[in-house]
């Protein structure tokens, strides 16, 4: 007997399959005639994929300066994973880890190459905050929760430090065999110089800011030195945040024919109550705005970023990965969005996460329960 059956689930191409789910694994794709312990009949009316996962968000609650709770970020939003961008560092990565614990969403870390984590917004100012022993020890200890590493390459970061960081970013890499993300803003350090040390599975992130560091340079056409680095396999993610997100950027990306990896918020509570991020769903809908296509996007928060995250057995529907899902709809309706830079798009369709589901575990959101979904 299965543990849970979703019953005519539509997939994004228009197909209508039941999933099976047991001992939290997806266990049958199809026409599913076994019974189960508890039965969801969608009625072919609700899209099912993969669960979400948002790669850059702020969800260590302690942080004292970008802090959210995970599930708030997570769950109750439609997400099923979410991973902490760099709040932390080797000081406090085991309270983080505890945290984790005790929450429905799934949540993994980059360590931030600074020991103590966002704590201050210059944490890479100080080069004795890199601190080789505590980040080794670190990464032993969570192997299965730290998926990479984080370093802020802006000048309120990095203060006269430069470029310096990165360099000793990499170093701490080799061993690690795991990738490292960078956020771009305000330089120094210039986005050329942060490109041309980068390496396959890299990521840029914040990739489509509209500051003077932007990946567009001043005939607004891609940086020589971004398509070198995305030749090399550097992958870019969104990353939209208060600050890092602008419609005329992504739009001329998309017309040179560049995309990113994987579609994220940079939520933290700030933003995720009074904008512009609001959801993962909210910035998936930006993406709607500028002619992705709905599989484009979906793929962007299921299995590209299973893919850059290296998260083996999530990410797709399928038998033997994890029974995670969102339940989701696209609804039509007018909307206005707004990106970093207060410049506003329209959109005539929305995506609208109805619930959640976890290892086989069922939480519905607050747009579920107004839609009258009862699981």
């Amino acid at each position: 007997m299965y543990d849970l059956i979703l019953k005519q689930a539509k997939l994004i191409d228009g197909k209508v399959v039941d999933i099976a789910v047991a001992n939290g694994k997806i266990a049958e794709i199809g026409s599913v005639s076994l019974p189960a312990k508890k039965s969801i009949d969608l009625a072919g009316k609700h899209f099912v994929s993969a669960g979400w996962i948002d790669a850059h968000a702020h969800v260590f609650e302690l942080s004292p300066i970008y802090h959210d709770e995970p599930d708030l970020a997570g769950v109750a939003a439609g997400v099923t994973t979410v991973i902490d961008a760099g709040s932390v560092g080797a000081d406090e990565i085991d309270r983080f880890y505890q945290i984790t614990r005790n929450v429905k969403t799934n949540v993994y870390a980059f360590l931030n190459i600074s020991r103590i984590g966002v704590i201050r917004q210059n944490e890479l100012a100080d080069m004795a905050d890199i601190d080789q022993k505590l980040f080794d020890e670190a990464m032993a200890k969570h192997p299965d929760f730290i998926v990479g590493l984080k370093a802020r390459m802006s000048k309120s970061v990095v203060g006269e430090n430069g470029i310096t960081p990165l360099v000793r970013a990499k170093e701490m890499q080799k061993k690690t065999g795991l990738p490292l993300m960078i956020h771009i803003g305000n330089n120094p350090p210039d986005l050329d110089d942060i490109a041309d040390l980068l390496t396959k599975g890299d990521i840029i992130t914040h990739c489509f800011n509209g500051k003077p560091n932007r990946i567009l340079n001043q005939e607004n056409t891609i940086r020589d030195s971004i398509m070198k680095a995305l030749s090399r396999g550097v992958v870019l993610d969104v990353g939209h945040g208060g600050e890092s997100f602008s419609f005329k950027v992504a739009e001329r990306a998309k017309e040179l024919g560049i995309y990113p990896m994987t579609i994220s918020s940079d939520i933290y509570s700030k933003n995720r109550l009074n904008g512009p991020v609001y959801s993962l769903a909210n910035v998936m809908t930006k993406f709607l705005c500028i002619d992705y296509t709905k599989q484009q996007i979906l793929d962007c928060v299921t299995s590209h970023a299973a893919e850059m995250l290296h998260l083996k057995n999530k990410g797709q529907i399928k038998v033997g990965f994890d029974a995670d899902f969102t339940i989701f709809d696209i609804l039509p309706e007018t909307i206005t969005l707004s990106d970093s830079e207060g410049t506003k798009r329209e959109s005539k369709e929305k995506f609208v996460p109805l619930a959640a589901i976890v290892a086989g575990e069922t939480i519905v959101t607050k747009e579920g329960e107004e839609n009258g979904l009862s699981l």
